[in-house]
């Protein structure tokens, strides 16, 4: 009979698996590795989720490491929207070759495929280049009627990029600037069989989420279900199955979570998973953006606030650059906010100010 974890305990469990508690990590890459990934999303209403995520964690943070460790080290690669460790393409390669995994992208690039080696050749001579300035030489638009609509050499570089033919070189802001794989990727990789990548993709996934429940969708990139992977648990007063990962376990028993106050990403690993921060933390969480403004709860982009093993409450700034000036609009408590948490939370505003170098209002 799988055993019955405490909600905090499950907490703890997710904070500890994703380094969000002390002491902080201080190399970038053996916290990306132990991540398993930062979702590259570069919206800048406070800064780009890879920054926010690596900000949270690592003291002493700045974008510079980043850019330095995905552009001029190249320890770091950007792969269907997520930045992985390099070595970790060895995790991906055998399911990336070939054809496209959908139908879709499959006919099109059949029907195109005079454009692909056009493409190709153009980024053997004239690369690395944005998509703007790849000629679009299809003779078969991209089958959409929405989002991908007359974006035939951005749909190209994606289906190519999945087929592990070419590669995010760098970013100009957020534009993504496009080379050929093999200047992008380490050389050396060796591609480890597809049914072994899977279950060493579903072990690292484990690791860095703590526990997660059986069946999670996730995104087509990147699921969150981690298969058999750990151990069955069932968490008091939560419906379903979940899995654990019994190491991550094991570190708290041994060494108990120091708390933090943290303010993270609304994109961070530890709520992408809303059922899960609800069922495991009581936590309610949307990101206004893609809301009307007279529909939104905490603002356009809200920032989760942690406090130990507990999610408490979301903060509603704006990043004015122009200006200089960091405006915190709201600070939503789901539970009130004694003293000694106010205090910290506030402090933890000022930190983030100043590592935008922006003055609080």
């Amino acid at each position: 009979m799988a055993e019955t974890l405490s909600r905090q305990e499950a907490r703890r469990i997710a904070v500890r698996a994703q380094l969000l508690d002390e002491p902080r990590p201080t190399d970038l890459l053996d916290t990306v590795r132990h991540l398993t990934l930062l979702q590259a999303d570069m919206t800048a209403a406070i800064a780009p989720a890879p920054d926010l995520m690596l900000w949270s964690r690592i003291d002493g943070y700045e974008p510079d490491d980043l850019l330095t460790a995905l552009e001029v080290e190249r320890v770091l690669v950007e792969l269907e929207g997520m930045i992985r460790p390099a070595e970790d393409l060895r995790l991906y390669l055998d399911r990336m070759r070939g054809a496209p995994r959908s139908a879709k992208a499959r006919d099109w690039l059949e029907d195109n495929e005079d454009f692909r080696r056009d493409v190709l050749a153009l980024l053997a001579d004239e690369g690395p280049l944005t998509a703007r300035e790849v000629p679009d030489t299809s003779v078969v638009d991209w089958p959409s009627s929405g989002w991908n609509a007359n974006r035939n050499a951005t749909m190209m570089l994606e289906v190519l990029a999945a087929r592990a033919e070419v590669a995010v070189s760098s970013r100009r802001g957020a534009t993504r600037v496009w080379d050929l794989a093999e200047r992008v990727h380490p050389a050396g990789v060796e591609a480890l069989p597809e049914e072994e990548a899977l279950a060493e993709r579903n072990r690292r996934r484990l690791r860095s989420l703590g526990v997660m429940r059986v069946g999670a969708y996730g995104s087509p990139g990147e699921p969150l279900d981690v298969g058999d992977e750990g151990e069955e648990v069932r968490i008091e007063g939560v419906r379903g199955r979940w899995r654990l990962d019994p190491v991550v376990r094991a570190s708290l028993e041994e060494h108990p979570l120091a708390a933090r106050t943290v303010i993270l990403s609304p994109f961070d690993r530890l709520v992408q998973d809303r059922k899960r921060a609800e069922a495991v933390f009581g936590f309610e969480f949307a990101l206004g953006m893609y809301t009307p403004k007279d529909k939104r709860r905490w603002g356009y982009f809200p920032l989760p606030i942690l406090h130990g093993d507990r999610l408490v409450g979301k903060l509603d700034a704006t990043a004015d650059r122009a200006t200089g000036r960091f405006t915190v609009n709201a600070v939503h408590e789901d539970e009130p906010f004694d003293t000694p948490l106010a205090a910290a939370v506030d402090a933890e505003i000022d930190a983030l100010a100043d590592w935008l170098e922006l003055q609080r209002a």
